[in-house]
Protein backbone atom coordinates (compact mmCIF):
# COMPACT_ATOMS: atom_id res chain seq x y z
CA UNK A 1 0.00 0.00 0.00
CA UNK A 2 1.92 3.20 -1.20
CA UNK A 3 1.03 5.79 2.16
CA UNK A 4 -0.18 9.17 1.43
CA UNK A 5 1.58 12.23 2.32
CA UNK A 6 -0.10 12.59 5.57
CA UNK A 7 0.18 9.00 6.40
CA UNK A 8 3.89 9.64 6.37
CA UNK A 9 4.36 13.01 8.22
CA UNK A 10 2.97 11.10 10.96
CA UNK A 11 4.87 8.04 10.60
CA UNK A 12 8.09 10.31 10.59
CA UNK A 13 6.64 11.98 13.35
CA UNK A 14 6.31 9.17 15.46
CA UNK A 15 9.67 8.31 14.86
CA UNK A 16 11.02 11.80 15.91
CA UNK A 17 9.09 11.22 18.54
CA UNK A 18 9.96 7.83 19.72
CA UNK A 19 13.87 9.04 19.87
CA UNK A 20 12.73 12.11 21.96
CA UNK A 21 10.37 10.11 24.36
CA UNK A 22 9.85 7.01 26.31
CA UNK A 23 6.44 6.04 25.03
CA UNK A 24 5.00 7.93 22.18
CA UNK A 25 0.83 9.12 22.65
CA UNK A 26 -1.74 10.22 20.03
CA UNK A 27 -1.36 13.49 22.24
CA UNK A 28 2.29 13.36 21.44
CA UNK A 29 1.69 13.71 18.03
CA UNK A 30 -1.33 16.08 17.91
CA UNK A 31 0.81 18.35 19.84
CA UNK A 32 4.10 17.99 17.95
CA UNK A 33 2.24 18.55 14.76
CA UNK A 34 -0.57 21.04 15.55
CA UNK A 35 -3.01 19.28 14.97
CA UNK A 36 -6.83 18.40 16.82
CA UNK A 37 -6.57 15.24 18.82
CA UNK A 38 -9.41 13.70 16.95
CA UNK A 39 -7.72 13.65 13.09
CA UNK A 40 -4.57 11.82 14.92
CA UNK A 41 -7.24 9.72 15.89
CA UNK A 42 -8.43 8.68 12.82
CA UNK A 43 -4.57 9.02 10.88
CA UNK A 44 -3.84 6.33 13.96
CA UNK A 45 -6.49 4.10 13.42
CA UNK A 46 -5.53 4.09 9.13
CA UNK A 47 -2.04 3.01 9.89
CA UNK A 48 -2.41 0.70 12.74
CA UNK A 49 -5.23 -1.05 10.13
CA UNK A 50 -2.70 -1.04 7.23
CA UNK A 51 -0.08 -2.95 9.44
CA UNK A 52 2.26 0.38 10.17
CA UNK A 53 1.29 0.99 13.91
CA UNK A 54 0.59 -0.53 16.89
CA UNK A 55 -0.62 0.66 20.09
CA UNK A 56 -0.95 -1.15 23.24
CA UNK A 57 -3.96 -0.51 26.30
CA UNK A 58 -1.91 2.39 28.01
CA UNK A 59 -2.48 4.01 24.69
CA UNK A 60 1.46 3.70 23.63
CA UNK A 61 2.27 3.64 19.92
CA UNK A 62 5.14 1.83 18.50
CA UNK A 63 5.87 2.00 14.74
CA UNK A 64 5.80 -2.27 13.29
CA UNK A 65 9.44 -3.00 11.08
CA UNK A 66 6.69 -1.99 7.78
CA UNK A 67 6.08 1.10 9.52
CA UNK A 68 9.51 2.05 10.49
CA UNK A 69 11.07 1.56 7.50
CA UNK A 70 8.77 4.02 6.24
CA UNK A 71 9.62 6.58 8.64
CA UNK A 72 13.10 5.92 8.38
CA UNK A 73 12.47 6.64 4.94
CA UNK A 74 10.99 9.93 4.94
CA UNK A 75 13.35 10.76 7.57
CA UNK A 76 16.84 10.53 5.62
CA UNK A 77 14.97 12.29 2.61
CA UNK A 78 14.12 15.21 5.00
CA UNK A 79 17.80 15.89 6.39
CA UNK A 80 19.05 15.02 3.13
CA UNK A 81 16.74 17.49 1.23
CA UNK A 82 17.26 20.19 3.73
CA UNK A 83 21.50 19.82 4.63
CA UNK A 84 21.52 20.22 0.50
CA UNK A 85 19.21 22.93 0.33
CA UNK A 86 21.19 24.42 3.21
CA UNK A 87 24.28 23.73 0.94
CA UNK A 88 23.11 25.75 -2.05
CA UNK A 89 22.69 28.67 0.35
CA UNK A 90 18.89 28.57 0.88
CA UNK A 91 18.33 29.53 4.71
CA UNK A 92 17.78 26.70 7.45
CA UNK A 93 13.97 27.45 7.90
CA UNK A 94 13.05 27.85 4.68
CA UNK A 95 15.60 24.45 4.36
CA UNK A 96 13.57 22.35 6.36
CA UNK A 97 9.98 24.03 5.26
CA UNK A 98 10.96 22.87 1.50
CA UNK A 99 12.07 19.73 2.44
CA UNK A 100 9.08 18.64 4.42
CA UNK A 101 7.23 19.57 0.79
CA UNK A 102 9.75 17.69 -1.49
CA UNK A 103 10.66 14.59 0.35
CA UNK A 104 7.05 13.16 -0.19
CA UNK A 105 7.20 13.91 -4.22
CA UNK A 106 10.73 13.13 -5.51
CA UNK A 107 11.54 10.46 -7.39
CA UNK A 108 13.37 7.44 -5.60
CA UNK A 109 16.58 8.17 -8.99
CA UNK A 110 16.40 12.09 -8.29
CA UNK A 111 16.65 11.53 -4.42
CA UNK A 112 19.42 9.07 -4.77
CA UNK A 113 21.24 11.60 -7.07
CA UNK A 114 20.57 14.44 -4.53
CA UNK A 115 21.77 12.26 -1.61
CA UNK A 116 25.34 11.58 -3.44
CA UNK A 117 25.72 14.93 -4.39
CA UNK A 118 25.42 16.21 -1.32
CA UNK A 119 27.76 13.22 0.33
CA UNK A 120 30.28 14.61 -2.02
CA UNK A 121 30.07 18.06 -1.17
CA UNK A 122 28.22 19.34 1.89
Amino acid sequence: MRLQESGEMYLETILILSEKLEHVRSLDVASYMGFSKPSISRAVSLLKNAGYLLMDQAGYLTLTESGRAEAEKIYERHKVLSRFLIGIGVDEKTAQDDACKVEHYISDVTFQRIKAFTKDHF
